[in-house]
């Protein structure tokens, strides 16, 4: 009697367990959400919440519930958060990471726990090779991918040096080999810069000038990006040396660097205006639901997570133990993306295109974005022949 209440209650348990997990779906979102790149992490959680609210806020039939939680730019407190989300929320799903570094520190908790991983915005060397994973997925891109394409760039437009300037971490890193990986001409100096604390750029912009090079290309996004780019023009040097970028100027710098940017280019996998009815809602709904706030490519990638997650969802209906067949549904890439089509390489990083982008006044007289030309198509990330999944 004993042993059967025992199993008839073990088993009342498991019952009520499963129930419980298959009541709503529950979403950790990491990102930075304190300090001077919240603006940052504010658009990925605006982004999010559009896209859910695109969804009915639900996902295969089941309310959603989201876990915000803030990585503080430090990947001590991003794993620490990853942690939690893994081990006591017992979230389906993980999503966002600004940070190459946050995201590094954050891996393994995510993937021992077989806990699906989706990238909004970082894209580490490492993931897209070696490190790459059956439970992890990006909605952006390699991080090496959109300074190759301005690197293409140059080429078109008859560069023959170059100065590389950005931050000393995973992501800056990757940021200038994607450039040299690319560029044809010299590069007459590269230089890094203590990252996140340093934002007097004045001793490389120096550098810069008595380098001689054609060019300067500098990789820093948020609060850095706004500097570099004032000093840039405080220095006298946009008249005199050519500047190229990349995630240096968007939708969330803009408003600060204001007409410094001007005549600034920059790579992108998406634009504000690119032409297809899923991002021209997005961009419509975002607006209105945020006055006086842009979209910019984190927020698009976050927007494009959630539509993500709902087709594994949905793809079983709701039945999350499907972890194959989840993975499979994603790699089909079965929704529709404010970007456009793009597919799937065996590393689970888009293959997609890559623009050029320029800032312009609008109707309204506001400065924004503009799509100028496709600098390359379906571009591969070249580190996924390290990636041992086939």
């Amino acid at each position: 009697m004993r042993i059967a209440s025992w199993l008839a209650g073990a088993a009342a348990l498991a019952l009520a367990g499963s129930a419980s997990a298959a009541d709503s779906i529950k979403i950790g979102f990491v990102s930075t959400f304190s300090g001077p790149t919240a603006v940052i992490g504010n658009d990925m959680r605006n982004s999010f919440e559009l896209a859910l609210d695109h969804l009915g806020r639900k996902m295969g039939g089941k309310p959603v519930e989201v876990i915000y939680e803030d990585d503080q730019q430090k990947p001590d407190v991003g794993k620490q958060k990853t942690e939690k989300l893994v081990q006591s929320d017992k979230v389906d799903f993980i999503v966002g990471y600004i940070w190459s570094n946050v995201l590094l520190a954050s891996l393994k908790s995510a993937v021992d726990s077989k806990t699906f991983l989706i990238s909004a915005n970082a894209g580490p060397s490492q993931l897209a090779g070696e490190l790459c994973s059956p439970y992890v997925f990006s909605t952006s891109w390699q991080n090496d991918q959109t300074p190759q394409a301005m690197g293409l760039y140059m080429n078109q437009k008859g560069i023959k040096s170059v100065f590389l300037i950005g931050p000393n971490y995973a992501a800056g890193k990757d940021m200038l080999a994607g450039v040299k990986s690319t560029f044809k001409g010299q590069v007459l100096g590269e230089e890094y810069t203590v990252w996140p604390s340093q934002l007097d750029f004045s001793a490389e912009l120096t550098k810069a000038r008595n380098s001689k090079a054609e060019a300067i290309f500098v990789f820093y996004p948020g609060a850095a990006g706004v500097q570099f780019l004032n000093q840039y023009v405080q220095a006298g040097l946009k008249n005199q040396i050519p500047l190229y970028t990349a995630f240096t100027i968007d939708e969330l710098s803009l408003p600060l660097q204001k007409e410094n940017a001007l005549g600034v280019p920059g790579a992108q996998e998406w634009v504000n205006d690119l032409p297809n009815e899923q991002n021209k809602r997005f961009v419509a709904d975002y607006r209105k639901k945020y006055p006086n706030l842009r979209p910019s490519f984190y927020g698009a990638q976050s927007y494009d997570a959630a539509h993500l997650i709902n087709s594994a969802v949905v793809a079983v209906g709701g039945d999350l133990t499907k972890k194959d067949a989840m993975k499979a549904e994603m790699e089909k890439v079965n929704f529709k993306s404010v970007r456009g089509s793009f597919k799937y390489g065996n590393n689970h990083i888009p293959i997609q295109n890559f623009y050029l982008q320029d800032v312009v006044k609008d109707a309204d007289g506001q400065l924004s974005l503009k799509t100028v030309a496709t600098i390359v198509e379906n571009d591969q990330d070249r580190f996924h022949g390290k990636c041992p999944m086939k």
